[in-house]
Formats: structure tokens, sequence, C-alpha cells
């Protein structure tokens, strides 16, 4: 018994403890994924918790270390053998699936590519970024204007529209009135319509009326209209009214606000009282007489007939006597006075060594239309043909009435019996050159007054206005020219009037209209009419003259317009809302 249990022992004791290792299951390894070739995130299952060991049915556990050389069990994920069916790793290196490898374009393709685009950009250079016919942003008309960039509401129109068009329209008659021109207008109209939400809007403007056309989609169109007929000098009213949609457009006020506004802007009165108006008129015409090379009495002279005939315009407007008629009445009293002192001294009666040709140019100045010249110059020139058409006409017409008026005048004088003038002779100031300057000054102030100017743009017409001169007088040293040298003044003129203008809250025209009267050639006008009038022997000469004073007084207009057109880029931070407001 014992040698047989031997026996079995020794036996047992040659072959591999079997029962003795356990054989544990190594988790399955993530399947790859063929398309994108990420693991899969299916949670492993945990680890088991039984102690009793579990052994493989028919299989035997066998060392990892007897497998021949290259043919090892796969190691699990924690370093456990490989599970049951999976074939061991062998030497060579596993095949991975790679994705295709992206191959640069053939030479075809490129081809094709630089034809699309060379088409495409030859269709831009013929067509355009937008068709022909699409119609334009209205909006997109405020560029260079003050009111650029408005803050457009953005909740669409309110239920009462009409409200906002009479609103618009009643601004557009009160800035008509007061001076504006065709292109501030139509900007106001636009920005304020914008800001309370009507974008479908239409603007049509001529010399005397304004309509406007909203047509909202699926909706009934509204169409108004309003016609401007009369005028009146009010430019404090006028920068008032410049705030006004200035503040709409920034989004501080809502149109009740802005309705009760402009009313208060129509009913309150003038900055300067009628008797101011009349006093400075005298002033500026005894200035300008100074100015251009008259002495004291020939200043006085156009000191009393300006009061005159500010007197006698007064009475005509009570009679409705039709503008023409009223200037050519106020071109002949001027003239008449004149020639009458004139008469006196040349006759021996009294010595008063007057120059009637200059009394004659320091009184018609106040009846030059200046502000409609240059407005009509700013229409035409901004694409308002019919508007520019119209003020050019009325323009002159009251031209053609100062004209009338002194040609009756001398015809007058000289069927009296008045000897004939000498009108070719240079003229020039007898003050020295500093108190030339001061008498400028004046006239400036005055004629700020008299054009109802707001009382903090007084001093800033004066100081520009002097600029201009100064200008002007340095440009005729260099050589310019007589006919040029107002020109380039007005060039100055207009570009400080815009940056002034703008960053103390007022239109452009507020400052370069009464800064520019000086420049007019009154004399000239004078001069080429008692040549036409009286009967020379060469008329050619005052139709000459007549011709050169107009030429003058289109570019003293054109070179404010100009000068306007070269500050835009300067005024870009001061056009009332681009101070706070930025490109939406």
């Amino acid at each position: 018994m014992e040698n047989e249990n031997e026996r079995r022992n020794a036996a047992l004791s040659t072959q591999p403890a079997a029962g003795l290792i356990p054989v544990i299951k190594a988790p399955e390894r993530a399947e790859r994924s063929s398309a994108a070739g990420l693991r899969s995130t299916k949670p492993k299952p945990p680890p088991a918790t039984s102690s009793v060991p579990r052994l493989e049915k028919g299989t035997a556990a066998k060392d990892p270390s007897a497998a021949p050389k290259g043919q090892r069990a796969a190691a699990g994920p924690r370093g456990g053998q490989a599970a049951a069916g999976v074939p061991p790793r062998t030497g060579k290196p596993r095949a991975r699936k790679t994705t295709p490898r992206q191959h640069s374009p053939s030479a075809a393709q490129r081809t094709d590519s630089s034809s699309a685009a060379a088409r495409r950009m030859l269709r831009r250079l013929v067509q355009g970024e937008a068709p022909p016919t699409q119609a334009m942003s209205i909006v997109e008309r405020l560029a260079g204007s003050p009111y650029a960039n408005p803050r457009v509401r953005s909740g669409g129109p309110d239920a009462s529209a009409r409200k906002t068009l009479d609103f618009a329209l009643g601004m557009a008659e009160t800035m008509f009135r007061y001076g504006a021109g065709a292109l501030e207008v139509e900007t106001a109209i636009i920005a304020v319509t914008a800001a309370y939400g009507l974008d479908n809007i239409e603007v049509d403007i001529t010399n005397q009326s304004v309509l406007l056309n909203y047509s909202p989609k699926d909706q009934t169109p509204i169409t108004v209209m309003r016609v401007v007929r009369s005028w009146t000098n009010n430019y404090a009213g006028l920068a008032l009214v410049h705030r006004l949609v200035t503040d709409i457009v920034d989004g501080h006020i809502t149109r009740a606000e802005a309705s009760a506004r402009l009313g208060e802007i129509v009913h309150k009165p003038k900055p300067f009282p009628r008797w101011a108006v009349t006093f400075s008129a005298g002033l500026f015409a005894a200035a300008i007489v100074a100015f251009i090379g008259g002495g004291p009495l020939g200043s006085a002279v156009g000191f009393g007939s300006t009061i005159l005939v500010s007197l006698l315009q007064r009475v005509l407007g009570r009679w409705r006597v039709p503008d023409f008629f009223t200037t050519a009445a106020s071109g002949f009293l001027v003239t008449a006075l004149a020639m009458l002192f004139w008469w006196l001294d040349a006759s021996g009666s009294v010595d008063l060594n007057i120059a009637p040709g200059i009394v004659v140019a320091g009184g018609i100045l106040l009846l030059l239309p200046t502000g409609r010249l240059v407005s009509a110059v700013q229409d035409a020139i901004n694409g308002f043909p019919v508007t520019a058409a119209g003020r050019f006409l009325s323009a002159f017409l009251s031209f053609g009435a100062i004209v009338a008026g002194i040609a009756v005048a001398l015809v007058v004088g000289a069927l009296l019996g008045m000897p004939y003038l000498e009108v070719t002779e240079e003229t020039s100031s007898q003050y020295p050159f500093a108190v030339t300057v001061l008498i400028l000054a004046v006239a400036l102030a005055t004629i700020s007054i008299t054009e109802q100017s707001p009382v903090n743009l007084v001093l800033p017409t004066v100081l520009i206005g002097v600029g201009g001169f100064l200008v002007g007088t340095l440009s005729e040293a260099v050589g310019v020219g007589p006919r040029l040298t107002p020109a380039v003044a007005a060039i100055a003129i207009g570009m400080a009037s815009r940056i002034v203008a703008l960053r103390m809250g007022a239109p452009q025209l507020v400052i370069a209209v009464p800064a520019i009267l000086f420049l007019f050639p009154g004399l000239s006008i004078f001069r080429s009419m008692y040549g036409l009038s009286i009967g020379l022997e060469d008329i050619s000469d005052g139709v000459i003259g007549l011709f050169n004073a107009l030429t003058v007084i289109l570019a003293i207009a054109g070179g404010v317009v100009f000068g306007d057109n070269l500050a835009r880029p300067l005024t870009r931070n001061l056009s009332g809302n681009d101070r706070r407001n930025r490109r939406r």
C-alpha cells in the first residue's frame, strides 16, 4: 500500500499543477469603429468578487513563459492573460486602417477654378454688386450730412405713421422758410422718419413744395405735400431746428416732445428786435462804404439811405407788393439819394466830397439775394436741378430788379440835367489796414444781426469773415487776380464755417452767408449799369462789367459750397450724433 501511494505521488509531481492555478477571463478588447477610428465607450464589466477560482471547462492553465517565442498570450488591459478564443499576438506589426490621402487637384481642376473666378470678376466689373434696377436704401443719403448714422427704430413703424409724416412736413416747411437748402431739408426728413420707424419713405423737393410718400408693404400708401409760400430771415430758428433734428436722430426725445419743441421754435421771437435790425442795416451800409473807399460823409449818406430803404420795404410789405417791385424801388431810392447828394456837391451848393458809386455799392449789398444764390448753387451741385432752377430764377429776378432800379434812377438824373459821372477810377480804403479790418468786423457783426443769427454765433461769424478777408488779401498779393481772389476767400470761409457751425450746433449757411457778403461786387454792378443806362459811346464796357460781376457772384457762391465739401472729412466727428453713435 505504501509503495502504491509513493508511485501515485511521484506520478502527480511530474505533471503541472493544473488545479492550483485559476484561469481568469481577461476583459474583452474594445472594438474599433471602422468609420471614425474611435474606441467604443462601452463600459467594462465589473471584476469578479468571488474568492473561489473558476476553471474553464476542458482547458488547462498554461504558464505564459512556456509559450513559444513570439507567440506569448496577449496581456489584458491590466496585465492579465489572453481571453479564450483570442488569437495570440504575432511578431509582425498589426495593420491599421487609415483614411485615403487627399491628393492635390489636377491641372485641369485648377484651370476650371481660375476660369470661374475670372468670370465672376468680369461679371462684377460689368454688372456691379447689385442689379441695376435695385433701389438704394434712402438712409444712405445721410452719408456726409450732419445726421449720418441715425439711431433707427427697430420695433417697426408705429400705428400713427400719419402723425410722423405731418411732423416731418412741418419741420421741412420751417427749414425752407428760414433759408435752408434742399439737401439739408431732405436729409433732415430722412433722418427723422427713419428714427421714428418709417423706412419706406420717398422724398421729392422742388422750389416751393415738399412731397412725402410712405408705402409700407401690404398696406395702403400715404402721400402728403406741403407748399412753402413765404420766407423770412431767421437763422437762429434754423439753428434750433438743426439741434432738434440732432436730438431726434440720437433717440433722446419722442415724437410728441419733438412736435412740442417745433411749435416752440416757430412761435419763439427772433433774437433781435425790429429796431435793432433796422439800425444794424444802416451801420452795415456805413461800414461797407468806408471799407471800399468812402469817406465819413459817404458813410453817413449810406446809413441814412439804408434806413429809409428799410422803412420803405416795411410799408410795401404791408401793402402786399411783390418782392420784385419792392427790390426795384429800394434800388431806385439808394441810387437816387446818392446821385442827389453828388449833384449838390458838384453844383457847389454844399461841400460833401462823396462818391455816389461807393454809396450805391454799400446800399445795394443788403438787397442782393446772397442766401438764395448760395443755396441755388448748392442744390445744383447736390442733384436738385428743379429746386436749383427755381432758386436761380428767383435770385436773378431780384438781381434784375436791383439793376432796373439803378437804371431808372440814373436815367431820371440824366433827364434832370445831372452831369456825367466818372465811374472808371479805382478806389480803395482811405484808412490804415488795422482800421479797415476793424471796420470790416463791424460790418460782419451788423449783418449777422440783420440776418437774425444766433447770439453765440455773431463773434464766430466776425472772426471767420475777417480770416477770409486776410486770405483774399494774401491771394491778391501773390497774384491770383481780381476775379479768383473772392473765390479763394469764399473757399476758406466755407471750410471754416462748416467746422465751427457743426461744433456749435448749427448748419453751415448760418455762418457762411453773412461772412461772405462783403465779397460781392456791388461797385462793379453800379458801374456796369451806369454805362448801360446813360448811353456812353461804347456800351460794351458795361456789358462786360455786368458779366464779370455775375461771374464773380457765382464764383463766390460756388466757393462756399466747395469749401463746405472740402471740410466734410474734417467734420465726421462733429456731425451731431456722430459724436456719440457709431455705424451699426
